[in-house]
C-alpha cells in the first residue's frame, strides 16, 4: 500500500520533492495533498504536480486523515509551530533541514513526536545512500582510525533574503553548515565533541557570512561554510591507512573515492526543471521514511533523534561563542 503524502508548503523545496518522488514506483508514494498560506498558490501548485487535494492552510492538511507522512517546507522561523501542529494532530513528519532554530525548539519537537507516537526525521538525503555507504567503509575500517574530517562548503547567497535577514533565520550555519555538521557526526559515529571553536564574519543583519568550526580531541574536524564565496563544496575523511572523499557538491552527492578509486550514484533525470543541484536524490529520504514506517520505528536508527538534537546544540554553541542572537533564543 503506498505511502500518502501532504506537503505542507508549496516552495521551491516542495517542487524538487514532488519531482523526485515521480522517480518512485507510484504503488509505493503518493502526494495527496498540498497546504499553503493562500489557497491559490496550494490549487497552483497541486496542478503542476497532479496532486488530488489543495489546502488554504496548514490547519486543514494536519488534520486530513489520508495523509500518513508529512513533509514540512516552510521557513526555518516557522519549522517549530508547523511542526507541533503536524505532530500534535498525530501525523508523521519528515521535516526539512534545519530541524529548527535552536535546542529548546527541537526538544519541543521529538518530545511532541514521543507523545503522539508518531514518526519524526530531519530531511538530510546525503545519508541515503553514499553517506550511509562511507559509514559502512568506516565501519570495515577501510582507512583505518580517523584523525582528520575537513569539508567545505559555500555559494553566493546575498540576494536571497531568507539566507541573510535574522527575522528569516539566515546565515551560513543554518543554510549551510548544517549538513557539513551532520556529516562530521555521522562520520564519528554521533559523538559529543570534547570542544567546539568557531569563529565568524557578521554581516551587517547580524547574521554570519562565513564561519569555521573546528571539533579538536584525538582527531580534528575543520569545518568551512559562507554564504559569500564559491567553495569546493567536499568532504575528506583522513584515517591512518587511507582517505574517504566525497566529491562536490557533498550535500547531494553522487562521488565518492575511496583510497583514490571512485564509485558514482547516478540520480534519475527530472521529469520538469529543479530548483537546486542533484534534487531528485530527495527520493532517498523518502523511501527511508517508507521503510522505517513499515518497520514500525518512529526514528530513523541511521540518523536518530539523539543526534539531531545534538547537531542543534553543537549550532548553538556556534552561535553563542560568536554572539549571533536569533529572537528564538529568548522565547
Amino acid at each position: 500500500m503506498a505511502t500518502q503524502w501532504g506537503l505542507c508548503g508549496a516552495g521551491k523545496i516542495s517542487h524538487d520533492f514532488s519531482v523526485a518522488m515521480k522517480t518512485l514506483p507510484p504503488g509505493d508514494h503518493q502526494i495527496v495533498a498540498v497546504a499553503a498560506r493562500s489557497l491559490e498558490r496550494a490549487r497552483e501548485f497541486a496542478k503542476k504536480h497532479s496532486i488530488p487535494k489543495a489546502y488554504g492552510s496548514y490547519e486543514e492538511l494536519a488534520s486530513d486523515a489520508e495523509i500518513d507522512m508529512v513533509y514540512l517546507d516552510v521557513l526555518h522561523t516557522e519549522h517549530w509551530r508547523m511542526g507541533l501542529l503536524v505532530l500534535q494532530a498525530g501525523k508523521n513528519m519528515l521535516c526539512e533541514k534545519p530541524f529548527a532554530m535552536n535546542s529548546r525548539e527541537v526538544g519541543d519537537l521529538i518530545a511532541a513526536s514521543k507523545k503522539s507516537n508518531v514518526f519524526l526525521m530531519e530531511a538530510i538525503w546525503s545519508r541515503f545512500p553514499l553517506h550511509r555507504e562511507a559509514r559502512r567503509l568506516l565501519a570495515e575500517d577501510a582507512i583505518g582510525e580517523v584523525k582528520l574530517v575537513k569539508a567545505f562548503s559555500g555559494s553566493p547567497q546575498h540576494h536571497i533574503p531568507r539566507s541573510v535577514e535574522k527575522e528569516l533565520g539566515g546565515g551560513a550555519l543554518l543554510d549551510i553548515g548544517v549538513y557539513i555538521l551532520q556529516f562530521v557526526l555521522m562520520v564519528f559515529n554521533g559523538e559529543r565533541p570534547e570542544s567546539i571553536h568557531a569563529t565568524v564574519v557578521l554581516l551587517n543583519t547580524g547574521v554570519d557570512e562565513p564561519m569555521v568550526v573546528m571539533f579538536p580531541r584525538n582527531r580534528l574536524a575543520f569545518c568551512f561554510f559562507s554564504i559569500t564565496v564559491s567553495l569546493p563544496n567536499d568532504a575528506t575523511i583522513s584515517g591512518i591507512k587511507g582517505t574517504i572523499r566525497v566529491l562536490g557538491p557533498m550535500h547531494c552527492p553522487t562521488t565518492l573515492e575511496v583510497n583514490g578509486k571512485t564509485t558514482q550514484y547516478p540520480l534519475p533525470e527530472a521529469s520538469l526543471p529543479l530548483n537546486f543541484t542533484n534534487s531528485t536524490g530527495l527520493r532517498y529520504e523518502a523511501e527511508e521514511v517508507r521503510q522505517c514506517l513499515y518497520a514500525g520505528l518512529k526514528e530513523n536508527p541511521r540518523m536518530p533523534l539523539s543526534e539531531l538534537a545534538l547537531l542543534t546544540e553543537i549550532m548553538d554553541e556556534c552561535r553563542k561563542q560568536v554572539r549571533m542572537v536569533f529572537n528564538q533564543d529568548s522565547q
